[in-house]
């Protein structure tokens, strides 16, 4: 509770060391207008015809529809990633013999492409959500899990070691040991799999579903309409964004302060 009260407590602060990322969307913005004028509407729609665009998606029951599904599948996906991917990479952290069998396993997860994984899972599960939750699934739980285990298996034991000798409790050393150190590791791992759950879904659902962001970007793509098709895509990169800036970067600048 005193961590979510520090940083609501620090929230505006935060809101206005961000001037630098709104001044380099800026710039991006602008670049993007210079495209348009030199390869035109076709090519590279402006940005003021994208947003009106997205003003129009936004009041379409259809276009929201597909934009809750494709929630839904993105957290369902990256939710059972995260759970089951902490779990086991701090076991095999804790576990050297648990660590050493799954090292091979993960690095075939990691190597192998999403195109590949999706291509199976259309022939295993069919043309729906258990296509798409399952490729985010193999996707994003590897990163979870490297970030577990490292995280374990860097503990430093002259901290544990000073904690016994102090006698600290349990709890204590829990909480102001072991946890940030974790915690400094699996977060930034949480937040790289969470984009990797929501770029590999709007995939699956390109290739694989009738509905979702992807389906919508498929049909977009199928007439031609590249401004719909631009405007779907800030949509996706706007929820991406929010999600990533406005809650869980302040987490993890309050979790990480003892490195300072």
């Amino acid at each position: 509770m005193k961590y979510l009260l520090k940083i609501l407590k620090d929230f505006p602060a935060y809101l206005w060391s961000g001037w630098g990322a709104v001044a380099s969307i800026l710039l991006f913005v602008a670049l993007w207008d210079v495209g348009n004028q030199v390869y035109g509407d076709l090519i590279l729609p402006s940005p003021l015809e994208t947003f009106s665009t997205l003003k129009v998606l936004f009041s379409q029951p259809d276009f929201m529809e597909n934009l809750q599904i494709t929630i839904h599948r993105a957290v369902v996906g990256f939710g059972f990633s995260l759970l089951v991917g902490t779990v086991l990479g701090l076991m095999a952290g804790f576990f050297v013999t648990a660590s050493i069998v799954s090292r091979p396993i993960v690095t075939i997860l990691m190597g192998m492409p999403p195109i590949a994984w999706i291509v199976l899972a259309m022939i295993w599960f069919g043309m729906g959500d258990m296509t798409v939750e399952f490729t985010v699934v193999v996707s994003s739980l590897p990163i979870v899990f490297v970030g577990a285990l490292q995280g374990t298996r860097t503990l430093e034991d002259k901290f544990e070691e000073m904690a016994d000798i102090f006698k600290v409790p349990p709890v204590m050393k829990f909480l102001d040991i072991y946890l940030p150190h974790i915690f400094s590791y699996v977060f930034p791992a949480w937040v790289s799999a969470l984009g990797m759950a929501w770029k590999i879904v709007v995939m699956a659902e390109l290739l694989a579903t009738s509905d979702g962001l992807g389906a919508a970007l498929a049909m977009a793509r199928s007439q031609l309409d590249t401004v719909t098709a631009l405007a779907i895509v800030a949509v996706m990169v706007g929820i991406l964004m929010a999600i990533e800036y406005i809650f869980l970067e302040p987490v993890k600048r309050e979790v990480e302060k003892w490195r300072d």
